[in-house]
This record gives structure tokens, C-alpha cells and sequence, in this order.
């Protein structure tokens, strides 16, 4: 196999976690079919044919994302926006989740309850200018809430596991909530944040299991087994 053949390594559209109407009221199938259907696929879409374009290629996007952060902004947009776009589909949930008791000890200990986090996350997303994310983030068991701008996301910050994002891009909440943004960010946690998948996320962040990974080029987004 030539180096230029084994650097086309291609990247799927991750398989929504729900049917697309699954979290109505509060994010409609309409937002769904335009956020996943066009904008994901097309950062999915776009990374392929950058790829195409390497003579090397890591072999898994969260490597794609630290190869090329400094040296191929173009690659690492679609990268990232891939990464960040499936990790947000998974921070989302149709039944209501509550924190586990680990996790909400460490809630607890760090920003003195949940409803002080809830307050903390919602301010983070709605003070953000322009597009971006705000995440919930361990570092080895340390919380904190942090927001990225554009494209950029934790991935790059070694020793740092996200456990919840939510997409504070217009395109994420402008059909079901227009210009406001509060309102998206304070739905978003009071019905859609994914406890347990933010629990099993704490736990990669303390090294006890295998966290979430990008779903691409016939890998599998697997837990520990």
C-alpha cells in the first residue's frame, strides 16, 4: 500500500444515539435533520477530501485533531467540528439523567452544588461572543467549566476528558429558541444533559475506564470491556 493510499482513511457520520425526534419539545426533528443532517455531515463530508490530500495520516481523528492544530487549520476546523458535533449528540439524552452520586460529590466539592453548576454552565454559554461550545471538563477528577471559540475544542488539552458539551453555534438553537440563547443553554441542562454519560466520562477522566472516542474509518466507539 502507498504512503498516499494509506493516508485516505475515511470518516463516517456517526449514527445519532436517538430518532431524530427523540428530544422534542426541546430540540425539534427540524433542528436535528439541519444540524446532524447538514452541518455535521458536512464537516464530515469536507474532512474526507482534506484527508485525501495527506500523505500520512493518524489513524484516529483525535490524533487527526493534535496533528494538525498547529500546522493545517483547514483540516483541523472539520476535524474538531466533527469531534465536537459527535461528542455533542452524546452529551444529550431523551430521558432525564441526574448526576450520579460520585460525580455529584465532585460537583459539590468544587462549585458548592448542582444548581451552582447549572449556574455556572449557563453563564459560560450565554457570555461566549459568537459561535462556539461550553463544556463540563475534568482534569483527573478537578471540574470545570470552560467555553471554546469556533472550532476548538478540548481534545487538545492533554490530561483534560470532557464529560458534557453543548453547542452554542446559532445553527444548534436558532429554530427552536431564535436569538436566545439563555433559554437554549438552560433547556439544554434542565432536560437533555446526559448524567450517565457525563458519569462514565468522570470515570475515564480518573483512569477507571475507557472513555468515549470518535466513531470513524471502521473503529467502534466502545466502553471498556
Amino acid at each position: 500500500m502507498t504512503p498516499r493510499a494509506a493516508a485516505q482513511r475515511k470518516f463516517s457520520l456517526p449514527p445519532l444515539p436517538y430518532d431524530r425526534d427523540a428530544l422534542s419539545p426541546h430540540l425539534s426533528a427540524e433542528t436535528i435533520d439541519i444540524h446532524y443532517g447538514r452541518h455535521h455531515a458536512r464537516y464530515i463530508e469536507t474532512l474526507n477530501r482534506l484527508v485525501e490530500n495527506l500523505r500520512t495520516s493518524p489513524a484516529t481523528l483525535e490524533a487527526l485533531i493534535h496533528h494538525s492544530r498547529e500546522s493545517d487549520a483547514p483540516l483541523f476546523n472539520n476535524a474538531a467540528q466533527a469531534w465536537n458535533h459527535a461528542f455533542f449528540w452524546e452529551s444529550m439524552s431523551p430521558q432525564a439523567t441526574e448526576p450520579a452520586d460520585e460525580l455529584r460529590e465532585a460537583i459539590s466539592q468544587r462549585f458548592g452544588s448542582v444548581d451552582a453548576l447549572r449556574e455556572r454552565f449557563i453563564a459560560e454559554g450565554t457570555g461566549h461572543f459568537g459561535s462556539g461550545w461550553v463544556w463540563l471538563v475534568s482534569h483527573k477528577g478537578d471540574l470545570s467549566v470552560t467555553s471554546t471559540h469556533d472550532a476548538a475544542t478540548p481534545v487538545t488539552n492533554d490530561g483534560v476528558t470532557a464529560l458534557l458539551a453543548c453547542d452554542v453555534w446559532e445553527h444548534a438553537y436558532y429554530i427552536d429558541y431564535r436569538q436566545d440563547r439563555a433559554a437554549w443553554l438552560a433547556k439544554w441542562w434542565d432536560h437533555l444533559a446526559n448524567w450517565r454519560f457525563a458519569q462514565t466520562q468522570y470515570e475515564a477522566s480518573l483512569g477507571k475506564v475507557r472513555g468515549w472516542v470518535f466513531l470513524g474509518a471502521g473503529d467502534a466507539n466502545k466502553k471498556d470491556e
